[in-house]
């Protein structure tokens, strides 16, 4: 019982790391549910920041779910998955110091200058929720900066 759990959660982190390789990721459970039991799911609220990530996360979920055994069905499933995503900017400063002066005796004085990298980060959070109790069985949060290239998601998708 105890390795069929840990499977399932095994599971369930792979899921996480094929829909957001990018990120830190860190996931949590009811640890008195039995994953075992479930066999369904269906999707509820799915909100990305556009609708290109929307089809890829739920593709991404879908793949690797459908891999651990579960069956997507429209409603009514054993489980039922949310799946929300948000971005926001970021900024890196980057200071450079001129300095000049003279020997050991002269006060070094110079100037600095800033500039600032700016990136997005995102926020992926997948939660699984049992369909009859409506409680939360098992999230998982990944965050990170985004990476411009649309293709780095589609080949973490792969590894899954």
């Amino acid at each position: 019982m105890k390795v069929q759990v840990r499977s399932a959660l095994l599971s369930f982190a792979l899921l996480l790391v094929a829909a957001a390789a990018w990120a830190k990721i860190s996931t949590d459970y009811d640890h008195n549910v039995s994953f075992t039991s479930y066999t369904t799911y269906s999707w509820g609220k799915l909100e990305m920041a556009n609708s290109i990530w929307d089809k890829r996360v739920k593709s991404a979920i879908d793949s690797q779910l459908v891999t651990k055994g579960w069956t997507l069905v429209p409603s009514g499933g054993d489980v039922v998955v949310n799946a929300f995503g948000k971005t926001r900017p970021g900024q890196t400063p980057n200071t450079f110091y001129n300095v000049c002066g003279g020997g050991s005796h002269w006060a070094e004085f110079g100037t600095a200058t800033t500039t600032f990298d700016t990136y997005k980060v995102g926020a992926l959070v997948i939660d699984m929720v049992d369909a009859n109790t409506k409680n939360l069985i098992w999230r998982g949060v990944a965050s990170d900066t985004l990476s411009s290239n649309s293709s780095t998601f589609a080949g973490s998708v792969q590894l899954g």
